[in-house]
């Protein structure tokens, strides 16, 4: 890498210090450290070409046999040694989602990668850098800059870096009980509320009813939708592009199949009592609901991205995620399968 010169440092301090306050781990080798803040002021600040601003994608410090990488995310990858191409050089190829550049500071060396297909998806980076052990660096053809490792994602969105924890401190916070439903089923429910509405600033509420019990009163606005389910691939898509289209509740069953799309929440008279309003108008029908219907898990996900998880008129916590130093050892593990159907094809 160039030379770095006193107005760069303090640049690139002043944004390892964001980043730390947002949540970012500290880095422990000093080598990643450097590329990795080098690799987020290029994604935060990259070179325009006649009005035209690059996406582009890093992978970083890969830990994994890169014999795990192509089964664990159901990708044909294509390996390409950059050898003494110049790193400016190398980065013109890389699109950040089917071009990617790897970055190491030892042998084998930097390379790129190439995939079948798109993967660049939020949802895509979660898997990608779970089966490198790798911390990836994106500038998405958005303008949404990412970071993501094994502490979740960091994602910068024009006015401030928002951290996302891993969905497996959303899981724990839920418990190992049979009375919060399925494990897969709420953990695909997180997954689409992070790594799908949230990271695309879609507002919605998703209420997951495990158990038999009736119903509370809801106000039905539309007719009943297709039987998506949240467990399978396919149907993540439409899904995704029906929330993004209308307000009120998506109720699923204890299956994970999509019942009821755009009901209005209707809370009993004691809820309206018993619970003052919480932050905005959603998440307070949310809270409320949740008391009329203590089996259900309501996912409530804000139009600028964090997300709330609330039972029997209750807001939860997330556990804690005892993340490790980048660079570091012990990692929490987190489900991960394939980028297979999910990927972000165009």
């Amino acid at each position: 890498m160039a030379a770095v010169t006193s107005s760069e440092g303090r640049r690139l301090e002043r944004l390892a210090e964001e980043l730390e306050e947002a949540g970012l781990p500290h880095v422990e080798d000093e080598e990643l450290r450097t590329m990795l803040l080098d690799e987020v002021d290029r994604a935060l600040r990259p070179a325009v070409h006649e009005r035209h601003i690059p996406s582009s994608g890093t992978i970083l410090e890969p830990g994994a046999s890169s014999e795990q990488w192509g089964p664990g995310t159901q990708l044909d990858i294509v390996h390409m040694p950059v050898g003494d191409v110049r790193l400016a050089d190398a980065r013109r190829f890389v699109d950040g989602l089917s071009s990617w550049l790897v970055r190491r500071a030892g042998p084998p060396g930097d390379e790129w990668l190439l995939f079948d297909r798109p993967a660049g998806s939020e949802r895509d980076l979660v898997v990608i850098a779970k089966v490198l052990g790798a911390c990836l660096v994106q500038r998405h053809p958005s303008g949404v800059v990412r970071i993501v490792d094994h502490f979740g994602v960091m994602r910068w969105e024009g006015l401030r870096w928002h951290h996302e924890p891993p969905i497996s401190t959303w899981v724990a916070a839920l418990g190992d009980g049979d009375d919060a439903g399925d494990p897969e089923i709420l953990e695909a429910l997180l997954r689409l509320a992070v790594h799908d509405l949230g990271a695309l600033g879609i507002g919605a509420l998703l209420i997951y009813r495990p158990g038999a019990d009736p119903e509370p009163r809801v106000e039905e606005r539309l007719p009943p939708p297709p039987p998506l389910r949240v467990l399978k691939a396919s149907h993540l898509a439409p899904l995704r592009h029906a929330l993004a289209q209308v307000d009120g509740a998506a109720v699923f069953d204890a299956a994970g199949i999509l019942q009821r799309l755009g009901v209005e929440l209707v809370a009993s008279p004691e809820a309206d009592r018993r619970l003052p309003p919480w932050r905005g108008t959603r998440h307070t029908a949310a809270l409320r609901y949740s008391r009329d219907d203590p089996g259900a898990v309501v996912i409530v996900v804000s139009e600028d991205g964090p997300v709330s998880v609330v039972r029997s008129g209750i807001a939860l916590e997330r556990a804690p995620s005892f993340a490790r130093p980048i660079g570091g050892v012990d990692v929490v593990a987190e489900g991960v399968g394939g980028v297979g159907g999910e990927t972000e094809l165009g």
